[in-house]
């Protein structure tokens, strides 16, 4: 959040600032669940093929582990890149 929406924010009263901060983080919590579930969907279809027993195999282990981490990284990077644009950003007056 930049400090043009912080000073926007610190003008509320303190009842709006707790029902935006709530707010805030719900969808916080709304979009980690997301990313979690696209996450876990996304490397179970490409890595667990068949259910011959309850325990991933070695292969299959290794194929999750190693899609979750290109996951995590991607959307690190992604966000690092969003945090730079918006910092680029010019802001209203």
């Amino acid at each position: 959040m930049d400090k043009s929406m912080l000073g926007d924010l610190e003008s509320l009263p303190e009842e709006d600032k707790i029902r935006m901060s709530a707010m805030i983080d719900q969808l916080q919590i709304r979009d980690s669940l997301r990313m979690y579930n696209t996450l876990v969907e996304r490397c179970f279809s490409e890595c667990v093929d068949t259910f011959r027993r309850k325990s991933l195999d070695k292969q299959e282990e290794t194929c999750v582990r190693r899609c979750a981490e290109k996951f995590l990284k991607h959307s690190m990077r992604v966000g690092m890149r969003f945090a730079e644009l918006n910092q680029g950003a010019p802001t209203p007056d």
